[in-house]
């Protein structure tokens, strides 16, 4: 029996002459073969271009075309490291991504070039795939052939950026090893194979597209079939057209896909599997009544610190049990948080004291961020990793996802977990999507403000709150902002950093519960003063920053 490969570039080597679909995008179709000397091309080419003395990074500003994949392979033959870099970045912040990764060609198409334009890239070559130098340019590495010899489990191969609410996004790295071990380990969990389709319409430059469906694709040697950009309406004619049986989603995608139309024949579809986060009990049971499609709630790190593997069994709402190692701490003692108690209907009675941060306290394979060592650090107090998230367990030890450490509001001394309470708001009928927030509390501490994109009306909402019995009655929101369409980043997760910033001075209206108050009215100017009170900073976490001190480095 043959060892598996420990390499990207060994699994991108062996579908040479393999003459089967590999790749589809629109109307083209590349079998793994083409793939392979494809890859084998632009690598040969990267190798031209990269300075010997530099670090071997090559950044890739791109939609999900062929051409991503493409160079995905010809790093990973040459030994070399993508940095994916957001087309949704402007500007400074978009200059900064490339220039902090080091990357000395940047791969993009002419739909990006203005975004280029005015920024100082000085050191960078680049490489626009939709011309017709580009073309020529490859014609004269037509002859390479894959060859992954130069490659080693070691070798960086991945630089991604997460995305965070303070700060600039850090790179996060992975090397060719990991990338390698986590897909077959996602290829084992599913039983995926060779037969299957895998559907790419998460952005490639977000780490979910790459490791959770890509990389087993590879490693089976299934189809992979892109979609330029994510479409809520044109998600199951795409499943469809290409026979898609495995997709994997993040952020609002799920909901997005709930809000179109229904039609009779939804739940006539090839699919039998979704996998990715932040879906939520709620519409994965619609979506699995509604297509026929299982889909599973999975965990792992941005940075692969830890990770908390799905099994048969899992109860409803569970991410999975907790692996050897993994605990959840309260952050400011460090000890280990008790188990949860919960009500006859499932929901949550002591998360004050339940709810902690996920530490994975034995093994971990992090492997740090690019040249942010204070980063890294924080990642890895105490010799253990600090994953950043919140979390609760049950007494079999099945744990919860409760949130972002960042997301936790303190209200009148109370710890509070915003994932908690959007989950119980997000059952108003009325609710296309829900986002919770602190915003300052004019004496001390934080209030809890709700943006609903959505219907709202103030009595029907009130009433709501209260027929909801798991709601603390700390929880319930001062503030309630209405939008018609909630701010998402590219890869569908809510702009809480956004929210949160603009707090009670946004341009939407915005209704809030006076002091002793259960109704809801709307919020003046004169009221807005009242409420932020004379200190209150119109910015940021106000736990943190009325104290006088810098927010954390996520």
């Amino acid at each position: 029996m043959d060892s598996p490969a420990s390499t990207v570039a060994e699994l991108i080597a062996a579908r040479s002459g393999d003459h089967r679909p590999g790749l589809r995008c629109e109307d083209r179709t590349l079998t793994h073969h083409e793939v392979a000397a494809g890859a084998a091309a632009r690598s040969a080419l990267l190798t031209d271009l990269l300075p010997p003395a530099a670090p071997p990074h090559l950044g890739v500003l791109l939609d999900n075309t062929p051409e991503f994949p493409l160079w995905l392979g010809a790093a990973a033959l040459a030994g070399a490291a993508v940095a994916g870099i957001n087309p949704t970045r402007r500007g400074a912040e978009l200059a900064r991504d490339i220039l902090h990764t080091e990357c000395r060609v940047l791969i993009t198409e002419r739909s990006h070039l203005p975004l280029l334009e005015g920024l100082d890239l000085r050191g960078v070559r680049l490489l626009v795939t939709d011309t017709a130098q580009y073309t020529e340019l490859l014609t004269r590495y037509a002859d390479a052939r894959p060859d992954p010899s130069r490659a080693t489990p070691r070798d960086r191969f991945l630089l991604y950026f997460t995305s965070g609410s303070t700060g600039a996004p850090k790179a996060a790295l992975c090397s060719q090893g990991r990338l390698a071990a986590a897909g077959r380990s996602l290829a084992d969990q599913f039983s995926l194979s060779p037969d299957d389709v895998h559907y790419v319409c998460m952005p490639m430059f977000h780490g979910n597209a790459v490791i959770a469906d890509w990389a087993p694709a590879l490693v089976t040697g299934a189809t992979v079939a892109l979609r330029r950009r994510f479409s809520a309406s044109g998600f199951l004619p795409d499943v469809r057209r290409y026979g898609a049986t495995y997709f994997t989603y993040v952020g609002r995608a799920i909901q997005y896909v709930l809000a179109t139309a229904p039609r009779a024949d939804d739940r006539d579809n090839p699919l039998r599997l979704g996998f990715g986060t932040e879906a939520g009990a709620v519409d994965a049971g619609a979506f699995a009544r509604r297509f026929g499609v299982r889909l599973v709630e999975g965990y792992g790190s941005s940075e692969g610190g830890a990770a908390i593997p799905w099994s048969p069994g899992t109860p409803p709402g569970a991410v999975g049990r907790a692996a050897p190692g993994l605990v959840v701490l309260a952050p400011e003692t460090r000890r280990e948080c008790p188990a949860g108690v919960f009500d006859g209907a499932g929901r949550l009675l002591n998360g004050d004291e339940a709810i902690g941060e996920l530490v994975n306290r034995g093994p971990s394979p992090f492997e740090g961020y690019w040249r942010n060592p204070r980063a890294e650090a924080e990642r890895r107090k105490d010799g253990w990793y600090w994953t950043g998230d919140l979390f609760y367990r049950d007494i079999q030890g099945y744990l919860y996802f409760a949130g972002r450490t960042d997301d936790r509001l303190r209200v009148d001394g109370e710890n509070l977990a915003a994932a908690m309470i959007e989950n119980i708001l997000a059952r108003y009928e009325d609710a296309e999507a829900v986002c919770v927030y602190a915003v300052p509390d004019p004496v001390t501490g934080d209030q809890v403000m709700a943006t609903l994109a959505g219907t709202f009306d103030p009595l029907s909402f009130a009433e709501f709150l209260l027929a909801q019995p798991d709601l603390g009655t700390k929880m319930a929101p001062r503030f309630v902002r209405v939008v018609e369409r909630m701010p998402v980043t590219a890869t569908n997760k809510i702009c809480r950093a956004e929210l949160r910033g603009e707090g009670l001075r946004c341009p939407d209206p915005v209704w809030w519960r006076r002091p002793g108050e259960g109704t809801y009215s709307r919020l003046t100017d004169a009221d807005r003063e009242n409420a932020e009170g004379p200190l209150a900073p119109t910015r940021g976490p106000s736990s943190v920053r009325r104290q006088g001190l810098e927010p954390r480095t996520r």
